[in-house]
């Protein structure tokens, strides 16, 4: 197969397009006669909306119209669509507040869109928005979770006691309420888990068109699950025939979840567009992205282990309460409660219960950000064990070899809704603590103190469910002169499935290939597509490869066959050529696709052409996992942390391209270590003004902040999928909440601090070493 199958490290073959400026962003596609929306937004957490003056506004220069909620109602747009999964304490369905992607008569986050104004250019757009004049009646706004859930604390909404839109329980309450009453230890920590928001490279923009001729609108942005988009928005919020709807998206510059959700502005541009007869755009800058992107996260949780006298655990308890923000995002019910399986990790525990509020409050709404649940689930158990083996005056990697899960054991029912397939997760901690010299590490903390610094280790051991059991569609066209596409479901903003779809083409078919086209983000091209999420794009769409390659194989044995003279039977198909077996008698693949087009030379019940769809239907989801060690270095005078070292050794089952799944690992690891040193999203509690509003107050990470990463694998694929492959887009995430918070606890235990929440800024750690001196 050469070096483009799988296993090889090859380049991607996106690259050079991109690095020589030849992407096709949203900004950088062009549209005729387009005119340039200005979104006016609330400037209130929570209000009722009085009055809208627009006239002034309206003689501007270039306007072309204004839209508010009272346009909206007067032409029968229906809300932002939400998927509700879950239900509320009396078994009916969970609370979801309509929500219009225009304020009708009240604001219940800061910059919910009240206006759109509409004009030639974007300066006058602005310009006349300045000119709005809106009365509100402000209103007393609540902002975190937990406080929202107290009796007595301001209601979003007044059918929605508590702000409660969900309640979600799973696992074993009374085996967990004996297995803490009978332990000999318990831990328990309330965990504050922050709020983060994606800040892609791109920022969100939208343009909406509309066709009056054929009554059909598209939309042009990044997204990640198309069809999705498509079917709800055609039929709850547009009231059209899902065919009447077109979704486009060039190269998108990142998601991590953030275009997983639909958005106001889509609405927004579409409707605007079907007003004025022209296209109309909408892109957003870095301080508007702040007040209008979905965030991620933000959580609090009461955690609880029970061990026995020898420290084997018994059970686990938790109880959470998940921000959802002013309404129910379009996947935002999921994150507090779809991936809570992860709470028990690697670890056999016999027992456990999870109980978990989705909560409303006057925040921007939260969706799925890279590990969507599964980090803060990780973290739960993580920093457990930790816990525990303070308490238990027992080294934390001796506690978790007592309780792992054995590859023996496989398949292993858990406690709390999972069913692992495989994992070496002891021989992922033994290489991991290798490769960062655990052992050294006594003599390596002395030196650092000998410099007045603190030294900490932190481990991480987890799991998380990637993919799903849903479905993903591929199609592969040979075209007349023997060239190949893949017609992709999945949609890449930035994880390189061009190139890895190519090398799973490669591995199947043995096509050359620098003669593979890709196609993706189209409806109009794509027969069908559920996205991208959840790491499952290599799984899915390379299984649906698999499967179209094999109908591809089929069809052309048959025509090798009728070519080379021989019966089937006497076919062999190997590294892409078919071959009469014991002769010298041979065609290319690309060959006998070339020939499929001449009807001459095809069988008489032969249909010409070369070109098949598959849906792949998973059985189920797969379970990647790993063990992550960070070092760092704590400077005790000011709080600042420096990462000194950070070594992982994961199972992501059959690895495609070693070299983009680290790229992914690093990725995951650098927004991980982000919240856990200085991301935060935070509002005033009193206000709900957004404090973090710009890259002023909103810290990110950068390479400087980071050190080398050492990266190994451990791989044992999965029976899941054909290609045994298991998720790995948001494994480093996984890992690193916890094993960067570890490492901190770890430096800082010299003062008897046993925890810090995140993010752990240098000046919430000096706070933190300061009040421990105090109490000594």
């Amino acid at each position: 197969m050469g070096k483009f199958s799988i296993g090889h490290g090859v380049t991607r073959k996106e690259d050079w397009r991109l690095l020589t400026g030849q992407g096709l962003f949203l900004d950088d596609m062009l549209f005729g006669r387009v005119l340039y929306a200005v979104v006016v937004r609330s400037p209130y957490a929570h209000a009722e909306v009085n009055n809208i003056d627009i006239n002034a506004a309206l003689s501007c220069p270039g306007v072309n119209t204004i839209l508010t909620g009272e346009d909206y109602l007067s032409d029968g747009l229906g809300p932002i669509p939400s998927m509700p999964p879950y239900k509320k304490r009396d078994g009916s369905p969970m609370f979801v507040p309509d929500r219009p992607a225009i304020a009708i008569d009240r604001v219940r986050n800061i910059g919910y869109p009240v206006a759109v104004v509409v004009a030639e250019t974007l300066e006058q757009a602005k310009d006349a928005a300045e000119l709005i004049e809106i009365h509100y009646t402000p209103l007393t706004a609540v902002i975190s979770a937990y406080d929202a859930f107290q009796p007595g604390a301001p209601l979003l909404y007044d059918d929605c006691p508590r702000n409660e839109s969900y309640f979600y329980e799973v696992g074993d309450e009374v085996a967990v309420k004996s297995a803490l009453k009978s332990a000999e230890y318990v831990v328990q920590q309330r965990l504050v888990i922050n709020r983060v928001t994606a800040n892609a490279i791109e920022t969100r923009g939208v343009v909406g068109h509309y066709d009056k001729g054929t009554g059909r609108y598209s939309l042009y942005c990044g997204f990640q699950r198309p069809y999705f988009f498509r079917k709800d928005i055609a039929e709850i919020t547009l009231k059209i025939p899902e065919t009447h709807l077109r979704l486009v998206t060039g190269d998108i510059g990142g998601s991590y979840g953030l275009r997983g959700s639909i958005y106001p502005e889509m609405i927004l541009m579409l409707w605007a567009a079907k007003r004025v007869g022209r296209p109309v755009k909408w892109q957003a800058d870095r301080s508007e992205s702040h007040i209008s992107d979905d965030d991620g996260r933000d959580n609090i949780v009461d955690a609880s282990l029970a061990l026995d006298r020898n420290g084997f655990f018994l059970g686990a308890k938790f109880r959470s309460w998940g921000n959802l923000g002013s309404a129910v995002s379009f996947r935002g019910a999921l994150p507090p409660a779809v991936h809570i399986g992860s709470a028990v990790g690697v670890y056999n525990i016999p027992a456990a219960y999870a109980q978990i509020s989705g909560i409303l409050t006057n925040t921007h709404c939260t969706s799925p950000y890279r590990g969507a649940g599964r980090p803060e689930a990780s973290y739960m158990i993580e920093r457990l064990v930790e816990l525990a083996a303070r308490k238990l005056s027992v080294d934390s990697t001796e506690l978790r070899r007592r309780n792992y899960i054995k590859p023996t054991e496989m398949p292993f029912k858990t406690a709390l809704t999972y069913t692992y397939d495989s994992g070496e997760f002891e021989k992922n901690m033994d290489l991991a603590m290798r490769l960062a010299n655990w052992e050294g590490f006594e003599e390596r903390k002395g030196e650092s103190a000998g410099r007045g610094k603190l030294r900490g280790i932190g481990m991480s051991n987890t799991i998380e469910h990637a993919a799903d059991s849903g479905i993903e569609t591929s199609e592969i066209r040979f075209d007349p002169g023997g060239a190949v596409t893949i017609v992709s479901g999945a949609i890449s903003h930035g994880q390189g499935h061009y190139t890895t779809q190519t090398q799973i083409l490669v591995d199947q078919l043995g096509v050359d290939p620098g003669l593979v086209n890709y196609i993706q983000g189209d409806t109009d091209k794509v027969a069908f597509g559920v996205g991208t999420g959840g790491s499952r794009s290599t799984t899915m769409s390379g299984s649906a490869i698999v499967s179209v390659s094999n109908k591809i194989i089929k069809k052309a044995l048959k025509l090798a066959a009728h070519l080379l003279e021989s019966s089937e039977e006497d076919i062999s198909f190997s590294e892409g050529v078919f071959k009469v077996v014991g002769t010298d008698r041979m065609l290319g693949i690309h060959e006998v696709a070339r020939a499929s087009f001449e009807v001459n030379k095809l069988p008489a019940y032969m249909e010409p052409g070369l070109y098949e769809t598959a849906t792949y239907r998973s059985p189920g989801g797969n379970f990647p996992n790993g063990c992550h060690i960070c070092e760092l270095e704590v400077d005790p005078e000011t709080g600042f942390v420096e990462i000194l070292g950070y070594f992982v050794v994961d199972d992501v089952g059959t690895v495609i391209n070693p070299l983009l799944l680290e790229g992914q690992i690093i990725g995951g690891i650098s927004q991980g270590m982000g919240q856990v040193l200085m991301e935060d999203k935070n509002y005033d509690v009193n206000t709900g003004q957004v404090l973090s509003g710009s890259f002023m107050d909103y810290s990110m990470p950068r390479a400087d902040d980071f050190c080398g990463f050492v990266i190994e694998n451990n791989a044992v694929p999965t029976s899941m999928n054909p290609l045994g492959v298991k998720g790995a887009g948001e494994a480093g995430a996984v890992g690193a909440l916890s094993a960067g918070v570890n490492a901190i606890v770890d430096s800082l235990s010299i003062y008897g601090i046993s925890h810090i929440d995140t993010p752990a800024t240098p000046y919430k750690i000096w706070q933190t070493i300061q009040r421990a001196c105090e109490k000594t």
